[in-house]
């Protein structure tokens, strides 16, 4: 199922429509809560009860939804999504705000590409490891930042 507008993916989210992201593509969706952001990449379950609060989307990647049919498809999809936010959660864990922006930027970089992640908003991975956006465009745009000593 592609979407051509994201007002077309908050509606399906919105209405409680349990979809998943296509497990065959390198694709992927950034679904913004009231104070954080979650990443659903391939196989992960959206929709449903885990997304009726959601206020936002952003695809990532070549966005393709597709209706999990049988109940061992849609329990997979809800143990993927819940691999997606633990491992963001791993992310989150670091007390310090620079080394996560640079794993999270590391993460999607290595699996998305460079070229994609810069086009990507600095918000959505704030919002995602629980830093300001400011703090984002440091860690992109200024690397030798003195708040960057110790990072690995």
């Amino acid at each position: 199922m592609l979407f051509k507008k994201v007002s077309d993916i908050l509606a399906e989210l919105s209405h409680g429509q349990l979809l998943m992201v296509n497990s065959r593509r390198r694709n992927g969706l950034i679904i913004y809560k009231q104070f954080h952001a979650e990443f659903a990449g391939p196989g992960a379950a959206v929709g449903n009860l885990l997304d009726r609060d959601c206020k936002g989307v952003l695809a990532v990647g070549d966005l393709s939804l597709v209706s999990p049919k049988a109940h061992e498809d849609r329990q997979k999809a809800y143990l993927i999504r819940r691999q997606w936010i633990r491992l963001t959660q791993q992310i989150t864990d670091n007390p310090l705000p620079f080394q996560r922006v640079q794993m999270i930027l590391n993460q999607f970089e290595n699996y998305f590409g460079a070229e994609l992640v810069a086009r990507m908003p600095s918000e959505a991975f704030a919002l995602m490891v629980g830093v300001l956006p400011q703090t984002v465009e440091i860690v992109r745009y200024c690397p030798d930042h003195s708040g960057m000593k110790g990072r690995s």
